[in-house]
């Protein structure tokens, strides 16, 4: 695997205390699509063992948010699929929350109603789950953005009451959350979780992007993670990549 980490042997792998790559794109899925999607779930697996199951942390982290750095860089797609490998692993329940109001994704990905959602359940009453839609997998849970507009990234505390309340209803929760350029959300996403995962787009997002990135989230005292590293193509034949 360490032949894949070009950009985060560079950056990522001195700084980040974690680093996984999602080697195949779904552009290199259009040319190879089964072995791209064997490869793509078989890195999706290793980012649900490292960070969540055995992640060798003395306490395992319940709530990750994942964010882009500049833009949202799939983060949203990356975030439902660690949802769904985690929910094949384990049995406890598991909420996939869509916190990005400005460029909502979860519910297209899983098919699923924007109508009620995260910003519904921050403007009005009621059982936390209400806001929540039951998925395929009995364990799995979305709580898309929601349809309600407004600054609601303002309401802070009512914010953290109501993640308090997503901590006692699931076992873990996984927020697609905006990317770090728009800060002050970035920010509260990762103060409410137990640490954030950045996700880094291979031939796109520069070295430089990612230190400031990650110098922001250590000033605003935000646990990294790690950081994935997405978007990594093979030029190489189907044969030849199946030994590496």
């Amino acid at each position: 695997m360490s032949r894949n980490f070009e950009l985060l042997q560079q950056v990522a792998k001195e700084e980040f205390p974690t680093a996984v790559d999602i080697k195949v794109s779904l552009r290199h899925a259009m040319s190879a699509p089964t072995l791209a999607r064997e490869n793509t779930h078989r890195e999706i697996e290793k980012v649900v063992q490292r960070l969540f199951l055995h992640c060798g942390r003395a306490a395992k982290p319940r709530v990750v948010s994942f964010s882009g750095i500049a833009r949202d860089d799939r983060s949203s797609w990356i975030c439902a699929c660690v949802g769904e490998s985690l929910a094949s692993q384990t049995d406890t329940p598991i909420c996939v929350v869509d916190a990005n109001f400005w460029s909502p994704q979860l519910h297209n990905y899983f098919g699923v109603s924007n109508r009620t959602g995260l910003a519904d359940a921050l403007t009005s009453e009621g059982s936390i789950r209400s806001f929540a839609t039951s998925l395929s997998s009995e364990n799995l849970w979305l709580m898309p953005s929601g349809s309600t507009k407004g600054e609601l990234y303002t309401r802070v505390e009512r914010c953290r009451a109501r993640f308090a309340e997503l901590r006692e209803e699931f076992n873990y929760i996984l927020i697609s959350a905006p990317p770090v350029t728009r800060e002050n959300e970035a920010t509260l996403m990762g103060h409410l979780a137990d640490g954030i995962v950045l996700i880094v787009e291979a031939n796109h997002t520069k070295r430089e992007s990612v230190r400031q990135a990650k110098k922001h989230l250590e000033t605003a005292q935000v646990q990294l993670l790690g950081a994935v590293l997405d978007q990594r193509t093979f030029p190489i034949p189907e044969f030849l990549y199946r030994k590496l």
